[in-house]
């Protein structure tokens, strides 16, 4: 062969081997088994929208059993899913630079996605019978619910704010889908404008991160930022800066709790529900994900940041929500929204420990989030029991509670000591401990004490809220039937509550091993 030969030889096998590549990075390899839960939910919720059309009016709550029954299979793929880590939609056979990761963090924040918006639904069958149109909220419910299942498994900014978008987006609807309300068409163009902000900022953060790393994955992100030219670095600051706010928004942390109150105050009772718990841990998961895996190299940025906003989330949710248990008449609702805010306070403070400790803090929120996804929802499940006769739903309305629903009334009382982190609470003292063990292990001691005293003012109100419960009623009780709906609710929380005090190692282990 002459050299002339081989050199063209040599030139046909590299553009072979570029061919190869090419092909091997542009062909996807799905693993349907991964991406199983938000699928099955996604499909649901289009079926439903479809047969709306076709089901007659008497017959709609058909819809609503067949979300309920997605919901619950979308939990069951899940088990599977237990046995080992699974990626998919990579750009090449590496693992680590795919854009849906289904590992040990993705499942359970799945778990508690799909479960509180399977307990939303339950809690719905009602609403959606007598006050809401039935074909449009469920689509909404399983959209909405669908991004959120996808978001804790998005390993990509772009799917990250994709997925993000497609939970918030069917929750502005939802909020303000009771029509001829003025007060929730206030209640959903608060939202609207609050979450359409937080997500050009968190755009325009994404957008100068990939322009000082040029790529989008999480994983690759980290590892670019570590090096980045200093002629870039600004820029690159500049862009975690703006997508921390706007996750900041997503957790309704102080100051970007403003929408709070009047949203779940003007939204349909189990949106406000829906919100509290599965809106909350949408937030927090992106926000886990960008500063955890994709920012650890700025964690001398985030990590002060997310110390003060957790100490400012947590002060000024229970001072208002103190100062609203000692106004009077006080609302139920607006109550429990003051409460989530100062919830998302001691939620932010073990991602704020992670920019300070080499151990793993992460767990101790999701541990957290646990607890509070199963007593949150249990509360709302009983104040939708009592606004069935009391729709101005004072906590005024809730006195000799357990005259007429003593089951109700103890089961009440009994999320509120787990909020209060209060015996027999044992889930909800146990999951306060090891966020305050967070933030003394990473030698955040000051936020240790403004965690306790913050605990302290709680305790004003859910105790207040507690005492209603059992003093004699004003007039002769006056007994309603419960759907039953409403009663599996608060039965399913209720056992939920029980188990995690009696066996709180379920939840707890998460905050003693490595979620990634």
């Amino acid at each position: 062969m002459t050299p002339t030969a081989a050199a063209a030889a040599a030139v046909q096998g590299a553009d072979a081997s570029l061919v190869r590549a090419a092909d091997a990075s542009l062909v996807q390899s799905v693993d349907w088994l991964a991406i199983a839960p938000p699928t099955l939910v996604a499909v649901v919720g289009l079926a439903v929208l479809v047969a709306d059309l076709f089901v007659p009016a008497a017959r709609k709550q058909l819809l609503g059993w067949t979300a309920i029954a997605g919901l619950a299979a979308s939990l069951a793929l899940l088990v599977p899913l237990r046995k080992g880590d699974r990626s998919t939609f990579c750009l090449t056979t590496d693992v680590q630079a795919c854009s849906y990761t289904a590992d040990r963090f993705t499942l359970v924040i799945q778990l508690l996605v799909l479960g509180g918006a399977l307990l939303t639904a339950l809690l719905s069958l009602t609403e959606t019978k007598e006050r809401l149109p039935a074909g449009e909220y469920w689509f909404l419910l399983l959209s909405s619910a669908a991004g959120a299942a996808l978001l804790p498994a998005s390993r990509d900014l772009a799917t990250l704010v994709v997925a993000l978008e497609v939970a918030s987006l069917p929750a502005f609807a939802l909020v303000g889908l009771r029509r001829g309300d003025r007060m929730s068409s206030e209640a959903a163009l608060k939202f609207f404008l609050s979450s359409v902000t937080a997500t050009a900022v968190t755009l325009l953060g994404v957008s100068f991160v990939y322009a000082a790393t040029g790529t989008l994955h999480l994983t690759e992100v980290a590892q670019l930022l570590h090096d980045v030219p200093e002629r870039l670095d600004v820029l690159a600051q500049t862009g975690v800066v703006l997508t921390l706010v706007g996750f900041a928004f997503k957790t309704a942390a102080v100051p970007f709790h403003f929408w709070v109150p009047d949203t779940y105050v003007g939204a349909p009772l189990p949106v406000a529900a829906y919100l509290s718990v599965v809106g909350k841990a949408v937030g927090f998961t992106g926000l886990v994900l960008v500063t955890v895996v994709a920012f650890p190299t700025y964690a001398d940025l985030w990590g002060p940041a997310l110390a003060v906003l957790a100490a400012l989330t947590m002060t000024v949710g229970n001072v208002a929500a103190a100062r609203q248990a000692a106004d009077r008449p006080w609302s139920a609702v607006r109550l429990l929204a003051w409460s989530s805010v100062a919830q998302a306070g001691y939620l932010l403070v073990p991602i704020a420990a992670a920019a300070y400790s080499s151990d793993d803090q992460i767990g101790a929120t999701v541990a957290y989030a646990l607890m509070y996804a199963v007593v949150n929802l249990g509360a709302f499940a009983v104040v939708a029991l009592v606004a069935r006769t009391r729709p101005r739903n004072r906590v005024a309305d809730y006195r000799g509670l357990y005259a007429t629903h003593p089951v109700a009334a103890l089961v009440l009382g009994f999320f509120l000591l787990n909020l209060a982190g209060l015996p027999p609470g044992v889930i909800g003292l146990f999951a306060k401990v090891t966020v305050f063990s967070s933030a003394v292990d990473a030698g955040l001691g000051w936020l240790a004490v403004v965690m306790g005293v913050n605990v302290v003012i709680g305790l004003y109100y859910y105790l207040r809220w507690t005492a209603v419960l059992f003093r004699a009623p004003e007039g002769e009780p006056v007994l309603h039937r419960v759907p039953a709906p409403v009663t599996t609710a608060i039965a399913l929380t209720a056992v939920a509550g029980v188990v995690l005090s009696g066996w709180p190692q379920f939840a707890l282990r998460f905050a003693a091993t490595s979620l990634f």
